[in-house]
């Protein structure tokens, strides 16, 4: 396994976009940095109220400039995003207990976990589609990959006491490191850890850990997506 002693963790949430533009790049710089990534779903909004924080719709300033930014960030990382025509959409609780159902299933890496993140906010963020019902889920699910049985398993997994309790541990443990927000990044460096807040802190994140920031693609052509 990894020796380089570079760990890197990202809590996220599917409901965040800046999650999204962070996720995209740690996956391009994962074996660029040579780090251990790991992806730890949580639950912004137990982020948001356990830290007193506020969400980004109650300011209509902040909301204003983050649709603005966003669309230039988009452009900037490459990652196509588009609004959604309602914000105050449903929660993502029961995305994140699907995807933090399936962390606890895989056993070799994150692979699937990051195959149907993805899609996830593809559907949130780009195709504007559902992702709270089952049905929703389950198509998310196919299209990362994933057989129609280990869905319907995967599904029945993420209604079950111990993974809400899982998703619950791993908000609090965001709420732990001081996390008032998603993405929240936690960078390891031989023991020594340093977190990091939003999708714009890469430089800062390279200077710690040692390695040096290309910008948004690393390699040419750019990762899939």
């Amino acid at each position: 396994m990894f020796s380089s002693g570079k760990v890197v963790q990202l809590f996220y949430d599917v409901s965040s976009p800046y999650s999204w533009l962070a996720f995209e790049v740690l996956c391009r710089y994962r074996n660029v940095w040579n780090i251990d990534l790991k992806f730890k779903p949580a639950f912004l909004p137990g982020v948001i109220y356990g830290s007193g924080n506020q969400p980004a719709v109650m300011n209509p300033s902040k909301l204003t400039y983050i649709v603005s930014d966003l669309t230039l960030l988009s452009e900037y990382f490459g990652v196509p995003m588009f609004r959604p025509s309602d914000l105050s959409d449903k929660d993502t609780l029961s995305a994140m207990r699907f995807v933090t159902a399936l962390a606890e299933k895989e056993k070799e890496g994150d692979m699937l976990v990051e195959r149907v993140s993805r899609e996830l906010w593809k559907r949130k963020w780009r195709t504007h589609q559902d992702i709270t019902q089952p049905a929703s889920l389950t198509e998310a699910g196919l299209k990362a990959g994933l057989s129609a049985n280990v869905v319907k398993e995967i599904l029945s997994l993420s209604k079950s006491q111990p993974i809400k309790d899982k998703l619950k541990s791993v908000t609090q443990e965001a709420l732990e490191y001081k996390c008032f927000g998603f993405p929240f990044i936690v960078c390891q460096v031989n023991g020594k850890a340093k977190v990091f807040f939003g999708s714009d802190r890469f430089e800062l994140m390279a200077y710690f850990m040692g390695e040096k920031w290309m910008g948004p693609h690393p390699n040419k052509p750019t990762a899939h997506m």
